[in-house]
C-alpha cells in the first residue's frame, strides 16, 4: 500500500529527476569563435589623426548631426552611460585617450580597429587622409550634393535642421563644381550629367571609393520616384527657388541617373534607412518600403543598394526587400542604440529569411567628446556580437540549424558577406 509519505513526495522526486541546470544564454564555444572573427564594419565615420595645433578633422560626414536641436539622447548615448565608460575602460585602460593618441600617432585609427576586431572599416566621409586609408580603411563619400543643383532655399526654410543640413549640401556641391572646373552649375540638365556628376562619381571611384552614400532621409522621403528626362530638364531650367513639390521629380530623376552611374562603375548605393538623430527628423520618410519601385526598376538591377542601419524600427518591413537580387543591408546603429537581446531578435529572423545579405557595421560616430568615433565603435562591435551569438544559439538549440552552419553563418554576417558583395 503507497503510504501518504510517499504519495507527497513522488511527484517532488519525478521532477527532480527531469531537472537540469539551465542552460546559459550563449554558447560558450561560439561566442568564443565569433569574438576571434576580425570583422569587415561596412558603415562608420572614422576621424583621422591630426597633429597638435592642427584643425580638427570635420571631414567624417557631410552632414554632422552633433549641432542640431536639441531632442532626447537614447540611453546609451547619455553622459556617464555604462556602455561608455566600459567602452574607456577596454580601450586605455586607466591611461586616457590623449595619451594613446600620443602613442600611436598616425596609426591610432588603425589602432582602434585593432581594439574593436575589425580588419576594414568602410569610412562614410567627405575625403580621407593620410591616418585614413586603404586597406584598413575604404572610401564611401557622399552623393547628396548632387541632387539639389537648384537654389535650395525653400527646402532650407522647413525648419532649422533643414537650413543648416542644406547650407552643408551647398558648400559639399560648391567643392564638386570647383572640382569639375566650374564656378555655378551649367544651363542645361544635360551638361549638368555630363560635366559634373558624372565626373564626380568617376574621381571618387577612381579616388578608391567603393559606395556612394546619401543621407537623403535627413533632407526628404526615400520614394524616389521614375521621372523622364524632358520633366526633370524643365525643372531644372526653372529661375528661382522651387518649392518641394516642384523640385522632387529632379531631385528623383537625378538620384535614379546616380544609382545608375554607380552600377556601371562597380560602386555600391549606401542609403540612410533608419529614424535619424535630431529633433525634426520624419522617420516615415526613411522607411525602407519607399526604396522598393528603386530596387524593382529593371535598369537598376546591376546596381547594389545597402540600407544602412537596417531600417530600424522598420525591421520586419525591411525583410521582403533582402529578396530582391540588388539588396543588402547592414545593422549599424542598432548595435549601438540597443540591448544584445532586442538586437538579436531582429537578427534571428533577418538570419532565418536571407542570411547572406546581412552586414555587420558599428555606425562609430564621434558624438561628443565623451563618446568618440572609438567608444562609440566598441560598444557597437561587442554588443553586435553578442547579439549575433545569441541569435545563432537560439537557432542551434531549436534545432534549426547545426554548431558548423552557426560558424560559418557568423563568418558571413561579420565579413564574408562584405567580401561578396564589394567583389574581395
Amino acid at each position: 500500500m503507497m503510504t501518504k509519505s510517499y504519495q507527497y513526495w513522488a511527484p517532488l522526486l519525478a521532477l527532480a529527476a527531469c531537472w537540469r541546470a539551465p542552460q546559459p544564454a550563449v554558447d560558450a564555444e561560439l561566442a568564443a569563435e565569433i569574438q576571434q572573427i576580425r570583422a569587415i564594419d561596412n558603415h562608420a565615420h572614422p576621424v583621422r589623426f591630426t597633429t597638435p595645433g592642427e584643425a580638427a578633422d570635420r571631414g567624417y560626414d557631410a552632414l554632422p548631426v552633433e549641432n542640431l536641436e536639441a531632442g532626447s539622447d537614447p540611453v546609451n548615448l547619455r553622459p556617464g552611460a555604462h556602455l561608455v565608460l566600459e567602452a574607456h575602460r577596454a580601450l586605455y585602460g586607466v591611461g586616457d585617450k590623449r595619451t594613446a593618441i600620443a602613442q600611436q600617432g598616425a596609426q591610432y585609427p588603425s589602432w582602434v580597429l585593432d581594439q574593436m576586431g575589425v580588419e576594414t572599416m568602410l569610412a562614410n566621409r567627405v575625403e580621407m587622409g593620410p591616418s585614413i586609408q586603404p586597406p584598413r580603411f575604404r572610401w564611401v563619400p557622399y552623393a547628396d550634393a548632387l541632387l539639389f543643383p537648384l537654389d535650395n532655399a525653400t527646402l532650407a526654410a522647413r525648419n532649422s535642421d533643414r537650413k543648416a543640413f542644406f547650407a552643408l549640401e551647398d558648400q559639399l556641391r560648391q567643392r564638386y563644381l570647383r572640382e569639375a572646373g566650374l564656378s555655378a552649375p551649367p544651363t542645361t540638365l544635360s551638361d549638368y550629367l555630363a560635366h559634373v556628376v558624372t565626373p564626380t562619381l568617376e574621381r571618387h571611384r577612381q579616388g578608391g571609393a567603393v559606395a556612394e552614400k546619401f543621407e537623403a532621409a535627413y533632407l526628404r522621403s526615400l520614394a524616389f520616384d521614375a521621372v523622364d528626362r524632358p520633366t526633370a530638364e524643365r525643372i531644372y531650367a526653372r529661375k528661382g527657388a522651387p518649392s518641394e513639390d516642384q523640385y522632387k521629380p529632379l531631385e528623383d530623376f537625378l538620384f535614379r541617373y546616380i544609382a545608375a552611374e554607380c552600377g556601371r562603375l562597380g560602386m555600391a548605393v549606401h542609403l540612410h534607412t533608419e529614424a535619424g538623430a535630431g529633433s525634426y527628423f520624419e522617420a516615415a520618410g526613411a522607411n525602407p518600403l519607399l526604396l522598393e519601385p528603386v530596387l524593382n526598376d529593371p535598369s537598376l538591377r546591376r546596381t547594389k543598394f545597402v540600407m544602412i542601419h537596417g531600417g530600424w524600427p522598420f525591421t520586419r518591413a525591411i525583410m521582403p526587400l533582402l529578396t530582391k537580387p540588388n539588396a543588402w543591408l547592414d545593422f549599424s546603429s542598432q548595435d549601438l542604440l540597443l540591448t544584445p537581446a532586442t538586437l538579436a531578435a531582429t537578427l534571428r529572423e533577418w538570419l532565418e529569411w536571407v542570411p547572406e545579405k546581412i552586414l555587420f557595421a558599428t555606425d562609430a560616430y564621434p558624438y561628443s567628446d565623451e563618446i568618440g568615433w572609438e567608444e562609440s565603435g566598441r560598444m557597437a562591435a561587442r554588443t553586435g556580437r553578442q547579439a549575433l551569438a545569441l541569435a545563432l544559439t537560439g537557432m542551434m538549440r531549436d534545432g534549426e540549424i547545426t554548431r558548423a552552419r552557426a560558424g560559418e553563418l557568423a563568418r558571413m554576417v561579420l565579413r564574408e558577406n562584405a567580401k561578396t558583395l564589394y567583389g574581395w
